[in-house]
């Protein structure tokens, strides 16, 4: 149960023991964690003062009564992967992923879960009843669903299947005032969460109230375009037909909040019925453009998605994913996926025909096969990923990510911000959600210039102007966060801020939870993560991908959070985070690490504990080479912070094994001799210190042949297999261990 705290001091505050006080055990204020929790997937970086991952509803209570006794802020996180700088915060973070992810209640339409769960483990258990949740985000495979109701997300299938907010029946949460409350629909939610009965009339009340003062505002301020998720949901505050809220009203302000209001200590979903058969119809257009221009006409076939596509990112993908095969497109340089979905095969084929025929296109393909569909949105899953690397090649950002208008206005909208683009000197890959009239580029900012910042202000502020002009909004699926709260007055006017801040000020009073967001924001071009980061040249490596860049290498980790997936398909990343499960041991844990020893402030250098920490169960094995969306090669960097200790060092153990191929050549000539050599006792005893071997562990014995040697005689004898190989010629690729000791 939560204990009371009293603090008097807050600046000489013991965080860690108030914390462990409460009754919280896993709080964690080492150098290791602050270092990987002060990012999330944006462009901000804000250093934490200690992490905390709660087991329970009354953990999550006992910290938010330690922040509001000692005044220290408290920020949630989930899977880390918020674009907008959401989830990351100058005190309290708190880890919902690590213990709070049960499934309390399973049902045939709805689920109970823990804020902690993952997206794609709740549907893998919903499956079994052919239900899903409708929202699924491109990060579905480690999202969870706080973090969701955080951000309200959406994904490529929200058009069918509905939003975050479409779903969400009822919540549980601890308000920023230190009260456990249940709200919206909470027939079911109620057996699993204690509530306040006199704190939710309360909110409720409090609620209906602002949102009779400020209808007209809310009216023409609020969800004017399909996928506004900029501020507050007031638009659940409109009066129903009876004069009151919705039951749900109070639960949906608080979808797309991102922590502002409170914590969320249990979520109540509905489930939608899986479509029994799919068809995927992609349409060519000349431009990305004229492929918006056609969305409107799509709509009224009902489609579960539309997405849109650029010739730059299927480039992109051709270019830099070998891994991803591109099947035949249409013609054209930009394309729509149209997916649409039913019961009935022939009603199906149907349909898609007849979409094709009513489509402005220059070209289309229906696509039946479900292996040619998954091969077609994997280049869109892909592209998501590359759009990291803008094409001038400089690292893209988010910043001007996640804007949206009516899809009527989507393709004159693109043009014009190709034209204001071009104006300010960038370049991007758009693409987008264009059903719902969002558009998805990161931009190549030029952030660790002197003028940067400014610059990437100037451009921010421009582009809002654009959008409001066009009837859209700044955010149209990741939220506000650090990156957009601040130009929020711009689209909502001074009485809709006012509206938000009373709805703020209803929930936490004392503004505890995640300020600076939404309501009161910081500067947007304040904490910006590339500012004061200098280039460092490589010592080891080349980095010729990287310019020799040290920096740009260890940045191109941008927190995706692909290495943390709980159901990768096929990738393999990160193996020993996929034994411990611990942060640290992921490609992303890892590079934000050496991000901050670039910058020197808080890991001071290569040889501090947490690179220790983070390094030390690297395999080498170069799978995030491959499977980083973003190109991160842990291996080498981890090879490069190892050279960069090794100069000065008196060790003899590089040499030993950096010589070990000469060695084993020399070896090869005498085995027997070198064998037993090696198995005296003093000459073994000797060389397993000198090595940092394992006294109890045998040294490894030369083969009587080498697996090249055997090779030429089995040649030469004309005892090779002749037959041939039924998938084309295969090379062995034979290392020192292979030819000398496992032939």
């Amino acid at each position: 149960m939560v204990q009371e705290v009293e603090l008097a001091d807050v600046a000489q505050v013991d965080l860690v023991a108030a914390l462990r006080a409460a009754g919280l055990d896993d709080v964690d204020d080492s150098v290791l964690a602050r270092a990987m929790h002060a990012q999330d997937a944006s462009l901000h970086r804000v250093v934490p003062r200690v992490v905390v991952a709660p087991r329970d509803a009354d953990d999550v209570a006992a910290i938010v009564a330690v922040s509001r006794a000692t005044g220290v802020p408290v920020t949630a996180r989930g899977a880390g992967t918020s674009i907008a700088g959401n989830a990351i915060g100058p005190g309290i973070v708190v880890e919902f992923r690590r213990h709070m992810d049960r499934i309390l209640h399973l049902g045939p339409d709805r689920a109970i879960v823990q804020p902690g769960v993952v997206l794609d483990d709740l549907q893998r258990a919903a499956a079994v009843n052919v239900v899903r949740v409708g929202a699924e985000p491109a990060t579905h495979s480690r999202a969870t669903l706080g973090g969701m109701v955080g951000n309200n997300s959406c994904g490529a299938r929200a058009l069918g299947h509905g939003r975050t907010s479409d779903g969400v029946a009822a919540l549980a949460m601890v308000t920023g005032a230190g009260e456990a409350v249940t709200l919206g629909d909470d027939r079911d939610l109620a057996g699993v969460a204690g509530s306040d009965a006199v704190a939710r009339a309360r909110l409720v009340d409090g609620l209906a109230a602002i949102g009779a003062e400020h209808a007209a505002t809310i009216r023409s301020e609020f969800a004017r375009v399909p996928r506004q998720v900029s501020g507050y949901a007031l638009e659940h505050l409109l009066a129903n037909r009876d004069g009151g809220l919705a039951p749900r009203s109070s639960a949906l302000v608080a979808v797309g909040s991102e922590g502002t209001l409170g914590l969320t200590t249990a979520i109540e979903v509905d489930l939608v019925a899986v479509p029994a058969h799919t068809v995927l119809v992609v349409l060519g257009h000349p431009d990305l453009a004229t492929a918006a221009d056609a969305v409107p006409g799509l709509l009224a076939h009902r489609p579960v998605a539309i997405e849109g596509l650029d010739a730059r990112i299927v480039d992109a993908v051709r270019a830099r994913r070998a891994d991803v095969d591109v099947p035949p497109l249409p013609a054209g340089n930009g394309w729509l996926f149209v997916e649409l979905g039913g019961d009935d095969p022939g009603q199906l084929a149907a349909a898609a025909a007849a979409l094709v025929a009513e489509a402005e296109a220059s070209d289309a393909v229906v696509v039946t096969d479900a292996r040619h569909a998954r091969a077609l949105w994997a280049i869109r899953e892909a592209g998501a990923g590359l759009a990291a690397v803008a094409p001038s090649g400089r690292p893209g950002h988010a910043g001007w990510e996640d804007s949206a208008v009516a899809p009527e206005r989507l393709g004159d909208y693109l043009r014009d911000l190709e034209v204001l683009m071009v104006e300010h000197g960038l370049t991007g890959m758009p693409y987008g959600h264009f059903g719902d009239g969002c558009l998805h580029v990161r931009l190549d900012f030029a952030l660790r210039s002197s003028d940067g910042p400014a610059r990437y202000r100037r451009f921010m502020e421009a582009a809002t102007e654009l959008v409001i002009s066009h009837g859209g909004t700044t955010s149209g699926e990741h939220g506000d966060g650090r990156m957009r709260s601040w130009l929020l007055d711009r689209l909502h006017g001074e009485e809709g801020m006012t509206a938000m801040r009373r709805v703020k000020t209803l929930f936490d009073p004392d503004g505890i939870c995640n300020p600076g967001i939404i309501v009161d924001p910081v500067p947007g071009d304040r904490d910006l993560r590339a500012v004061g980061v200098e280039p460092v040249a490589a010592t080891g490596f080349a980095m010729t991908t990287d310019s020799g860049d040290l920096t740009t290498a260890t940045h191109r980790c941008t927190g995706v959070g692909a290495c943390v997936a709980t159901t990768p398909a096929t990738q393999v990343m990160c193996p020993s985070w996929r034994a411990t499960q611990r942060e640290q041991d992921s490609t992303r844990g890892r590079a934000r690490v050496l991000q901050e020893v670039l910058r020197g402030d808080l890991v001071a250098d290569v040889d501090d504990p947490a690179v220790d920490a983070a390094l030390d169960l690297c395999l080498s094995c170069k799978a995030c080479a491959s499977d980083c969306p973003t190109g991160v090669d842990m291996a080498r960097l981890k090879s490069e912070v190892l050279h960069r200790r090794r100069r000065g060092s008196t060790s003899l153990v590089p040499d030993l094994l950096g010589n070990l191929p000469s060695v084993a050549d020399l070896a090869a000539r005498v085995p027997g001799l070198a064998n037993r050599s090696l198995s005296a006792p003093g000459v073994s005893r000797v060389l397993k210190r000198v090595a940092d071997v394992d006294p109890r562990r045998s040294l490894p014995t030369f083969a009587a042949t080498t697996f090249q040697a055997s090779y030429a005689r089995m040649a030469a004898a004309g005892r090779l297999p002749q037959a041939p190989s039924p998938v084309g010629p295969v090379v062995l690729w034979v290392d020192t261990f292979t030819d000398h000791f496992a032939p």
